[in-house]
């Protein structure tokens, strides 16, 4: 059985698992909602929302994310039966490096970082991920975003990409751990590469799925944590 100790690399998604992006989607659409007498939830409307982005994800692949967070908004917009006008939108597509970072995403990649190689595989274009970057406080040794793969995950061109970038670094074969909150953009595709994972389960006790699609298939990640600080302290140890 391997240990934590075993890898020399850690990759992360950053939204859902080190960017509170449920927290900033919800911000933008639940007064939209308001204004608009829709008569949703905050995690109804966010489960819209992860149906709309994963649809203009797999659709678009070339889009640039402040496009597809629009597209998605329109989604939502139509399929409740409501309005979203042009700067409701573009207020949505800009606002990502807006979207706060969980309380323990700082110091559990700096600790981390003592350690091990940290490398990002995003689901955003680097514009966004850089105002994201600024509030985690943390040099990445690599960033590889969707803009840069030409895909967003679950499709298997990100962690074809990941591979390459982490075989750059000089990170040997096998010695690579991924590390992300959804199962579905992030877990299943990442065992199909080879790749084993941790799972920070950031909605722990809470039912549904939030802003991600619930996997298609039954998925196990090799370690489960509820935090990014409980991962660091098994990681690495206590500050």
């Amino acid at each position: 059985m391997r240990t934590l100790a075993d890898f020399e690399a850690l990759s992360f998604d950053c939204y859902g698992t080190l960017i509170d992006w449920e927290a900033g989607i919800g911000a933008a659409l639940a007064p939209w909602a308001a204004r608009n007498g829709i008569p949703l939830s905050r995690d109804a409307l966010l489960e819209r929302y992860a149906v709309a982005e994963a649809r203009e994800e797999q659709e678009s692949p070339l889009s640039l994310y402040p496009e597809i967070l629009a597209a998605a908004m329109r989604n939502v917009a139509a399929a409740v039966g409501a309005a979203a006008t042009d700067r409701d939108c573009e207020r949505f597509a800009r606002s990502v490096p807006e979207w706060p970072a969980f309380p323990d995403s700082s110091a559990a990649l700096a600790l981390l970082a003592t350690r091990y190689r940290l490398i990002i595989l995003s689901n955003v274009d680097r514009a966004s991920f850089a105002g994201s970057n600024a509030r985690l406080n943390v040099r990445f040794d690599a960033i590889v975003t969707a803009e840069d793969a030409g895909a967003y995950k679950p499709a298997a061109r990100n962690f074809e990409v990941l591979l390459d970038t982490a075989g750059e670094l000089g990170v040997e074969p096998g010695r690579l751990l991924h590390v992300a909150q959804s199962l579905f953009h992030d877990h299943i595709p990442a065992h199909r590469a080879g790749l084993p994972t941790v799972w920070i389960n950031r909605r722990d006790g809470r039912p549904g799925w939030g802003a991600t699609p619930p996997p298609e298939r039954e998925v196990r990640p090799d370690w489960t944590f509820s935090s990014m600080a409980a991962f660091a302290a098994a990681a690495v140890g206590s500050p």
